[in-house]
């Protein structure tokens, strides 16, 4: 079985899913906010804070041309991307507090890092892990920087074709770091549920063997629970205390209760999943007394032949196998046989 360890969790096919909570810019640009939204992401049943670590400046440039322009009918139409991203960021300063406070509620603290400077930054605090934006999968020479440091890499593939992936893989196989985790995501935000393709998640596994996920942006939590039957080890979920809020992300963020109903039911899902085993639990095992078997339903002395009349398949199931009823039929019995007796081999 395939695992990958960041920092105390052990991730991998089989154990309990990893489910990281996406700060993003729902703290408003707002400290005591991200506080209490971290806060809440624990009480929720989080089991991972993630956060944004960028620079507008890093990302793109102040440009008004129109090559810098959000349109095309997404939240933020009408921007600039300098200015969208002015807006999202979350300040460097804030990482360390945010980290020790994460950490110090039994929770792991990790980043997406948008350039070479953020990863080195997020070196710096000893991040577990790093995780790569969609957006980002197609520069290489950013992966391979993180994946450099040899920890877990985790990878959305919101926008990417398949041989993006491929590129992200061998970029990260390139620095001798096969700790990958891939997310099925959709870079549409909120993502209508017919544009999700879940069954792309064991596509994924198969090509790439590695362990896979879901970075997901529908509503709801019912695509995160399909994504658990699939083998689905991660979920990543943008937060949010309220959408009323407003904020560029809250439109497709979970509020708390919501949270944690996903977690709650994801736990629920991961308990029905089982194993691939064929066997049967003690409780069910137990429960096949109740099936058919084959049973003398009229008295029969040593001698009688048995017949479809004083032989027959009904409950409970002590006696042969019904299968067998063809092979009895003819047979002289060996003993006396009162009704209700379960038929055995020794008697004929």
């Amino acid at each position: 079985m395939k695992i990958i360890k960041i920092g105390n969790r052990t991730i991998g096919e089989g154990l309990p899913s990893f489910i990281i909570a996406e700060l993003s810019c729902n703290h408003l640009q707002n400290f005591d906010l991200a506080v209490k939204t971290i806060h809440e992401m624990k009480a929720a049943g989080a089991d991972c804070v993630k956060l944004q670590t960028v620079k507008p400046a890093s990302i793109t440039i102040d440009s008004q041309k129109k090559d810098f322009m959000i349109e095309g009918g997404t939240l933020w139409d009408g921007k600039s991307l300098f200015e969208l991203y002015s807006q999202t960021f979350t300040p460097w300063e804030w990482h360390a507090p945010l980290k020790k406070i994460t950490e110090d509620l039994g929770m792991i603290f990790f980043s997406s890092p948008f350039d070479n400077e953020a990863v080195d930054f997020l070196e710096e605090l000893a991040v577990p892990a790093y995780k790569i934006a969609s957006f980002e999968i197609t520069d290489i020479p950013l992966i391979k920087h993180a994946a450099s440091k040899q920890k877990p890499i985790i990878i959305s593939t919101g926008i990417a074709r398949e041989e993006d992936i491929i590129d992200a893989v061998e970029a990260c196989k390139s620095v001798g770091n096969d700790q990958i985790v891939l997310l099925k995501c959709t870079s549409s935000y909120p993502t209508p549920l017919n544009e999700i393709n879940l069954n792309a998640i064991p596509t994924i596994r198969n090509k790439f063997n590695c362990l896979v996920g879901l970075s997901d942006h529908t509503l709801g939590e019912l695509v995160a629970l399909g994504s658990i039957a699939l083998g689905g080890v991660v979920i990543e979920k943008h937060f949010i205390l309220d959408r009323k809020m407003g904020g560029p992300d809250a439109e497709f963020s979970m509020e708390p209760s919501e949270f944690k109903s996903m977690v709650e039911n994801v736990r629920k899902m991961e308990m029905a999943m089982g194993n691939s085993e064929i066997v049967l639990s003690p409780k069910v095992e137990k429960s096949r007394q109740f099936s058919r078997s084959l049973y003398v339903v009229e008295d029969v002395k040593e001698g009688d032949e048995f017949t479809t009349n004083n032989i027959r398949s009904i409950r409970p199931g002590f006696g042969l196998k019904p299968k067998f009823l063809t092979d009895v039929i003819g047979k002289k019995a060996t003993q006396n046989i009162e009704r209700g007796t379960p038929l055995s081999v020794d008697m004929f």
